[in-house]
């Protein structure tokens, strides 16, 4: 399988208050990326307006989604979206509903089930999933939650309701494997999507996210995880969204001023480890 990145800084979708932490973290990112896979998205600087929608910003995220929908009408290859909030996988999901009928692997510590009227934040990132399943892009039944823990009430009416199924890493095979089916006996040709927030990994093994939960996975759960659906199934496009790294460096309060060298080493040293974390992530997306 032949890829393409297309790394999307994006941070309006967020709710986090590191929410522009998301622009460094998508770059880190794509520093460490092959250059002749990777494309960019420019993502507005301003924030943008609700334009009536009850939704935060959703001027500039309607725009990046219109950017990023024309760069995957130009793709070959399968495309990895980096974010970025959660809100640059619509585009992508989208986009792979067009090869048939989606079985969507959705690896997070949220469901982003919420809609305009039930979001606390009205921050669209919580609200992507629902967005896709009431567009009909994809079935609530053909969407497995993976790691999904830290639900809002409305969240967990609606999971309860369309009976949308909780999965865990060493179902995913054979879960995809009953979609899939299920899809072939309608007559209908099944695509695997997988979706990843990093806050599905425990805060222990990745914390560099806005809303890191409890009791999440760990990394060989998740690679594994991926590695089995993909077995069953043909991907056709996958996500990695909302890291939002600590400080660089120059930015550690009083660094150049006489910050010690552990507090330094300690800031680089936990960049350099979730880049590793999410280069293993990434190479079980994409080998």
């Amino acid at each position: 399988m032949t890829s393409t990145f297309l790394v999307v800084p994006q941070w309006q979708g967020s709710g986090s208050s590191r929410a522009m932490r998301l622009v460094d973290g998508a770059h880190a990112i794509r520093a460490d990326l092959p250059s002749a896979a990777t494309r960019l998205i420019e993502v507005p600087l301003e924030a943008g307006d609700s334009e009536g929608t009850g939704i935060v910003r959703y001027s500039s995220i309607r725009l990046v989604r219109e950017r990023l929908e024309q760069s995957l009408a130009e793709l070959d290859d399968t495309p990895i979206i980096i974010g970025g909030d959660c809100g640059v996988e619509y585009a992508g999901i989208e986009n792979a509903a067009r090869a048939g009928r989606v079985i969507l692997l959705w690896a997070d510590a949220h469901a982003d089930l919420n809609t305009a009227e039930t979001s606390p934040s009205k921050a669209f990132h919580g609200m992507v999933l629902r967005s896709l399943i009431d567009a009909g892009v994809v079935a609530a039944s053909d969407v497995l939650l993976l790691g999904v823990r830290d639900l809002d009430d409305a969240e967990a009416q609606f999971i309860d309701e369309s009976s949308m199924p909780h999965v865990t890493a060493a179902e995913v095979g054979d879960r995809v494997a009953e979609r899939a089916a299920a899809a072939r006996a309608e007559g209908v040709e099944p695509v695997l999507y997988v979706h990843i927030d990093l806050d599905v990994l425990d805060p222990g093994v990745f914390s560099g996210v806005g809303f890191p939960a409890p009791f999440g996975l760990a990394l060989d759960e998740l690679t594994s995880a991926v590695g089995a659906a993909r077995a069953q199934l043909g991907l056709v496009g996958a996500g990695l969204t909302e890291f939002a790294p600590a400080p660089a460096r120059e930015d550690v309060p009083g660094d150049s001023a006489g910050a010690t060298d552990d507090e330094v080493d300690e800031v680089g040293g936990a960049a350099g480890d979730a880049l590793t974390v999410i280069l293993r992530i990434l190479a079980a997306l994409s080998r």
